[in-house]
């Protein structure tokens, strides 16, 4: 793994502006290179942004700091400009990756919208949109979620007691399924880690929550 120095993240930091007002700060870190990222605790701490892991299609951890948040949903800038869009710790769009994730839609009965009441057996379903090797798909998904046994996990210097859910997903009509998991933080809810794919079988994203935004 590879460590960032923090003057190296402090020059990237100097290089940003504030683009609108009442937002968080955009700023973004992805470095390039053939390792995992791996930021200190103190680093983290240190950053006035909120900030997350992210690994795309198995490829390199990078580390990404919030670009935007509005409306309830987060929105990570990478620093070569694509967009991966988070509500209630779900990945809801991206943008300027190879394939993308384009719309998900009935958002206000996602499940994970109250994850602490989160039941076993709870189901939903929405229409996603995204497109596949370039081309343009849309299927309703059906979601069913059970819990697995409950984890600690190690995030940025603390143990972090977790609920495990699974959620399995089908698309109506097809043979497609998949599965995603969530690992949500038993004390505030939020989802700290997650393992999703957003439609197109070359769309995965694991997501670890390194430094919640500031409500």
């Amino acid at each position: 793994m590879r460590y960032i120095p923090l003057l190296l993240l402090c020059l990237l930091l100097q290089a940003c502006t504030q683009t609108q007002k009442g937002l968080v700060d955009t700023v973004s870190l992805a470095l390039l290179g053939p390792d995992d990222i791996e930021v200190s605790s103190q680093q983290i701490d240190a950053l006035p942004y909120a900030s997350i892991y992210l690994r795309i299609n198995g490829g390199q951890r990078i580390f990404v700091v919030l670009g935007f948040d509005e409306n309830g949903q987060q929105k990570w800038i990478t620093r070569d400009r694509s967009m991966v869009v988070t509500q209630h710790g779900r990945v809801v769009k991206t943008l300027g990756l190879r394939d993308n994730l384009k719309e998900v839609t009935d958002l206000q009965h996602d499940p994970l919208a109250d994850p602490l009441r989160l039941t076993a057996g709870a189901s939903w379903t929405r229409t996603m949109s995204w497109t596949e090797n370039g081309q343009f798909r849309a299927a309703t998904a059906v979601s069913h979620f059970r819990r697995l046994e409950d984890r600690t996990v190690s995030i940025a210097g603390s143990n972090i007691a977790c609920q495990v859910w699974q959620e399995t997903v089908e698309l109506t009509g097809e043979s497609t399924s998949w599965t995603n998991t969530f690992w949500i933080e038993a004390t505030t809810g939020l989802v700290r880690q997650s393992q999703q794919r957003s439609g197109g079988e070359d769309l995965s994203l694991e997501i670890t929550l390194l430094k919640p935004a500031k409500s």
